[in-house]
This record gives C-alpha cells, sequence and structure tokens, in this order.
C-alpha cells in the first residue's frame, strides 16, 4: 500500500527500513526522519505523516530496545531535596533561616 504519494513510499519500504535499520544498530531510536533517509528521500507535505507512523508502529522491530527503556526524564531529574531554595530568583530576595 502506498503511504506517501509524494515520494512513492509504501508500506513495505518502511517496514524494510525499519528492519534493516534495527539489524544495523540494535540500540537505534528509530524516527520517521531516520526512515525517509534511509530510502534517501525527505518529507514533503506532510499529509501522510499519521499514516507513516502509524505503519511504523505496527513493525515489531521499532520497539525501544530493552536496554533504553527506563530513560526517562523523572529518572534523570533532580531529587525534591536537591531544588532551589524559593528565593533563587535576583528580584526575590533570599528566605531567612
Amino acid at each position: 500500500m502506498i503511504i506517501c504519494h509524494c515520494n512513492s513510499i509504501t508500506d513495505d519500504d518502511i517496514n524494510r527500513a525499519i528492519d534493516w535499520m534495527r539489524a544495523a544498530d540494535p540500540e537505534a531510536i528509530i524516527t520517521p526522519r531516520k526512515i525517509y533517509r534511509a530510502l534517501g528521500k525527505a518529507a514533503d507535505c506532510g499529509g501522510c505523516i499519521s499514516l507513516f507512523v502509524e505503519t511504523m508502529r505496527r513493525n515489531e522491530n521499532l520497539a525501544v530496545p530493552m536496554q533504553l527503556r527506563g530513560n526517562s526524564r523523572a529518572a534523570t531529574q533532580e531529587k525534591a531535596d536537591e531544588r532551589r531554595s524559593e528565593g533563587h530568583r535576583l528580584s526575590q530576595p533570599r528566605a531567612q533561616k
């Protein structure tokens, strides 16, 4: 099925690109832009992006590699007790303790 009419990209093209990228680098984060580049093309009008992403999500090789899971923003944020005190802005006086 044709997914992107501007570039004549089919669902088979997308799946082959994902499979190739996963085989080449098991830890790669695969994005639509990387798929376009792997196919030697670039997005044009963007009208296909929702169908493009839906097609990507159906591919079992798209999943985030297990070793990269859990690297969420919450895991890297500061702990509550390490945050700045209330008077951290120049216009605010520091709280007296």
